[in-house]
């Protein structure tokens, strides 16, 4: 990793600019004064005081009394300790704030709105929120094993043990094996019943639908849309309940 990349990586996890720099210019230097990390971080002498004194109080680095003041960082291990905890705590502080501020303005997500998502991770959690409203049925569509990640798998099996009844519709034998000696049905579409699937589907109470496809775009890997409480929905859903009958009729 270049100087530049491992500064980059720094500011990435919260650190301003000058004491990313200032911080890695330790790294290399090990003890240094201020202008002895000038030298290496170009970062202006009169700056250097400010930046290397802010890192000593987030703990990063700590300060020789000498004539003149050297710098030096404290280990690896320890600033990566640091770091990750102070993430940590802005991360609570971000999602604790954002909570208060959806509860003083909760949204509906069932008002008939068409949404759209992108990226494997966030649609694979929509949809396995999704299934934890279901109070009847859940069909999901999983042509492949991977299409269904350990998060989806908890959600379905969860609302089956509610008395949801959960069908998963594949075109993979292993997922009979992965499912059994539960309630929840798993239908494997063979040859009589071809599983030409254009991606993952999942439908929730028969008017909940999530539709997603792989992309061939190098940053998002997949993009889903999905709609509750709509007329589009319903119409979809009316597709997918007469393709899993006649699944059902043809592997019982």
């Amino acid at each position: 990793m270049s100087t530049q990349d491992a500064v980059a990586a720094l500011k990435r996890l919260g650190l301003p600019n000058y004491q990313a720099r200032v911080f890695v210019a330790l790294q290399r230097l090990g003890t240094g004064t201020a202008q002895e990390v000038s030298d290496v971080s170009e970062v202006p002498r009169s700056q250097v005081y400010g930046a290397a004194d802010d890192l000593v109080e987030r703990g990063l680095v700590e300060v020789i009394e000498s004539s003149p003041k050297q710098y030096r960082p404290v280990s690896l291990a320890a600033a990566r300790e640091q770091l990750t905890n102070r993430l940590e705590r802005e991360r609570e502080r971000a999602f604790d704030n954002l909570a208060e501020l959806r509860t003083e303005s909760p949204g509906r997500e069932d008002d008939g709105s068409v949404s759209t998502l992108r990226g494997r991770q966030p649609i694979d959690d929509r949809i396995a929120e999704l299934i934890g409203t279901a109070d009847s049925s859940v069909v999901f569509v999983a042509p492949e094993g991977d299409s269904l990640s350990d998060r989806i798998e908890a959600a379905l099996r969860d609302r089956a043990t509610q008395g949801v009844f959960v069908t998963v519709v594949t075109a993979e034998e292993s997922e009979r094996d992965r499912f059994d000696g539960s309630s929840i049905t798993v239908i494997v579409m063979d040859e009589d019943n071809p599983a030409d699937f254009a991606g993952r589907a999942l439908m929730v109470d028969e008017e909940t639908v999530l539709l997603s496809v792989a992309t061939d775009d190098e940053t998002v890997d997949e993009e889903a849309m999905w709609t509750a409480g709509s007329s589009i929905g319903r119409i979809l859903a009316q597709f997918m309940q007469s393709g899993i009958e006649s699944g059902r009729d043809r592997n019982p």
